[in-house]
């Protein structure tokens, strides 16, 4: 039990000190030994001819020995005084070596537990005030966030000026000509470039950020060939423009997974700038070469800036120690995998969530998204400090929780509308359509909140669930949305209202 609690395993120099077992002897004072011992004649130790130890109460005046749980509480009560739960206490107590028999033995408690819940009764809650972040929290990081959300969506304005290029005849599946090699090539990337973020960013935890550019420098091209081949397998005869324009679009994925893992949004903006020229193409014909030109410039500028910033995964021995294992990473391209489909198959589906507006909205609000997860989890590391009982901890995250989610769904509907009449010719979203949107936003966001905790597997297993479900039931969208919402809430209670989820 000790090892899956919050509480980190304490340094070897400084165990808990040992209860000293005093005794007399018949020519001084009294020395610490191993057990209890009476002077030479039987006759009972005198009062104050036990040591106590430093802050523990006094000897009792009928000349017995201190109940050793005060002298427990004198030693650990600054580690206890902070536990917003018993078990908490009984972790400590197990990772320092206390035994059953031995608590059965000394402090007369069945086991760890009787013993933490006792030390947690007696001991009062002192939970040290959090410094507050610098600047508001509120506003702590808003900005970064919305150029992320920026730099994700302009990447689309890439379609709007390859339309022409592509244009043929009408595909596979109902869909337009080209779009099955487009969707292969951009799933395939979202599922490599999602497992080699999370690869990179461990490095980056591991304070070895040369081993991520080395990571990053060997998995970025690779993912691109797989995402160009992929696209080249899936493309029928007179598809090739379209699978040309999917190799482009993997090389992309790949330079803007390096930049954005090492925090270049800002780089990666001035390379996608040149695609701006696909404003006026909303109300004019521009000529073939120049849109292929505006593309080429965009493509070539991320490449070029993901090479720069990759120069030091270039060096020998850059990548250092053997790094975390890469099985760890599979289920984070799981997770790009599922939610990658579902949101594909709401877009492309009967009931396509009011068109290009809920799309670029849908994107747009990857930016608020990401702001509000940082939110929630500050809160929930000021209320892991700031309260004293766990009903008050579940409480307030659940109040935290209700209102992220429902921050980040009022900035998608806004987003929606307002892309809705900026786009030429979207339509404008009926309710049920609108709510099918939120429902797919909530899906999104519960499930980056789950990865962001490390439970990025049931994210993912939902997201294919209901992947799978749109797939065998068309128009099912509303359905396979709603209950993946529901499930995934289901879950993000279950974890997140416990203490021990949010330590650190």
């Amino acid at each position: 039990m000790s090892g899956s609690l919050w509480l980190k395993p304490p340094a070897t120099g400084t165990p808990l000190p040992a209860i000293p077992r005093p005794r007399r002897s018949s020519d001084g004072p009294s020395t610490p030994s191993d057990g209890p011992s009476t002077p030479s004649d039987g006759s009972p130790a005198p009062p104050g001819a036990y040591p106590t130890a430093p802050g523990a109460p006094p000897p009792a005046g009928d000349g017995l020995a201190a109940d050793p749980l005060d002298e427990l509480v004198a030693r650990i009560g600054g580690l206890a005084a902070v536990a917003v739960h018993p078990d908490e206490i009984a972790a400590l107590l197990e990772s320092d070596g206390m035994t059953d028999d031995h608590i059965r033995l000394t402090y007369g408690r069945a086991d760890s537990f009787a013993l933490g819940e006792d030390l947690y009764a007696r001991v009062e809650r002192r939970h040290p005030a959090p410094a507050p972040p610098p600047g508001g929290a509120w506003h702590s990081g808003l900005a970064g966030c919305l150029l992320r959300g920026l730099v994700f969506a302009l990447p689309g304005l890439a379609y709007v000026l390859a339309a022409p290029l592509l244009a043929g005849e009408p595909g596979r599946f109902g869909l337009p000509g080209g779009t099955v090699p487009l969707l292969a090539g951009a799933v395939t990337g979202w599922v490599w470039n999602q497992a080699l973020s999370h690869r990179a960013y461990t490095w980056l935890g591991l304070g070895d950020r040369a081993a991520a550019a080395r990571a990053l420098l060997t998995g970025a091209p690779a993912g691109a060939l797989a995402g160009t081949a992929v696209a080249f397998a899936a493309a029928a005869p007179g598809e090739t423009p379209a699978a040309l324009f999917a190799a482009g679009q993997s090389l992309y994925l790949a330079a803007a997974t390096v930049l954005l893992v090492l925090g270049r949004e800002r780089a990666l903006l001035c390379a996608l700038l040149p695609l701006a020229g696909a404003l006026p193409a909303f109300r004019w014909d521009l000529p073939g070469p120049l849109r292929a030109a505006l593309l080429l410039a965009a493509l070539t500028a991320g490449v070029v800036l993901a090479a720069l910033v990759l120069r030091p995964g270039a060096r020998r021995g850059a990548a250092g120690r053997g790094g975390p294992p890469r099985a760890a990473s599979l289920p984070y391209g799981l997770f790009g995998l599922g939610s990658g489909l579902f949101v594909l198959q709401a877009g492309i589906g009967d009931t396509l969530v009011s068109g290009a507006g809920a799309v670029i909205a849908l994107t747009l609000s990857m930016g608020p998204a990401e702001w509000l997860l940082h939110r929630f989890r500050g809160e929930s590391l000021t209320r892991l400090r700031t309260l004293t009982t766990a009903r008050e901890f579940r409480r307030a995250v659940t109040g935290t929780l209700v209102l992220c989610l429902g921050g980040y769904l009022t900035a998608l509907a806004a987003l929606t509308l307002a892309a809705t009449l900026v786009w030429p010719g979207a339509p404008w979203p009926t309710p049920p359509r609108l709510v099918t949107l939120l429902l797919i936003g909530t899906v999104l966001w519960l499930g980056l909140l789950l990865q962001a905790f490390g439970a990025v597997l049931s994210a993912a297993v939902v997201c294919l669930l209901a992947a799978t479900a749109q797939s065998l039931t068309p128009g099912a969208d509303p359905v396979a949305a709603g209950g993946a919402a529901a499930v995934l809430a289901v879950l993000t209670c279950a974890l997140l209202v416990r203490p021990t989820a949010h330590r650190v």
